[in-house]
């Protein structure tokens, strides 16, 4: 069984990280190949940028991420306190062992700029959240990246995404890369796509 690890930084997009959630679970339930996701966080309990409340599976400290297949990404507000963790290093140090073993690093929107931040981006396409005059492109763009003005953007191993409304579109590709476009179909036929 795949397994994803989903970090959620204190202010995240809840629509952006139920996406993984859901599409994962139903690849679980209704796929030809279940993948199991499990969420971390720095803090014992996080809040979503609207408020919700989210106790994660594994404390962060305690993970190995050589028992996870894929890191899923969400982004989130900077004025809910998204890049307190998102920029913290031991974050950032997660990003580049995945990247170390070429796994699949699927972020949505501000996603992509602890992916900047860490380095794994230099010299590759990618793009991010592009409202309300492009500031966080310019900021992608200042950490090496080469910033597309697509909705999706996906450089090897690694997804990027324009907004919250890409969510699902990230959530079906890291589906793919990990377990094939027959059991996307398949998911999606059950999701009624």
């Amino acid at each position: 069984m795949k397994q994803v690890l989903l970090f959620l930084a204190q202010g995240f997009e809840e629509i952006e990280a139920s996406a993984f959630s859901d599409i994962m679970g139903w690849s679980r339930e209704h796929g030809l190949f279940p993948v199991n996701l499990k969420t971390t966080a720095l803090r014992p309990e996080v809040r979503s940028v609207w408020g919700t409340r989210v106790i994660p599976h594994l404390d962060f400290g305690q993970l190995d991420p050589a028992q996870y297949d894929a890191l899923a990404i969400p982004g989130g507000f900077e004025s809910a306190g998204y890049y307190e963790d998102a920029f913290r290093e031991e974050f950032l140090e997660l990003i580049r062992t995945f990247e170390r073993g070429n796994k699949p690093l699927a972020s949505v929107c501000t996603g992509a700029l602890p992916l900047g931040r860490a380095g794994v981006l230099r010299g590759r396409r990618a793009t991010t959240y592009p409202l309300p005059g492009g500031e966080r492109m310019a900021q992608l763009s200042s950490m090496g990246a080469l910033v597309k003005q697509d909705p999706v953007v996906v450089d090897g191993n690694i997804i990027t995404s324009a907004g919250p409304s890409t969510a699902m579109a990230v959530a079906f590709r890291l589906l793919e890369m990990l377990t094939g476009a027959d059991n996307v179909r398949e998911v999606k036929k059950f999701m009624v796509f």
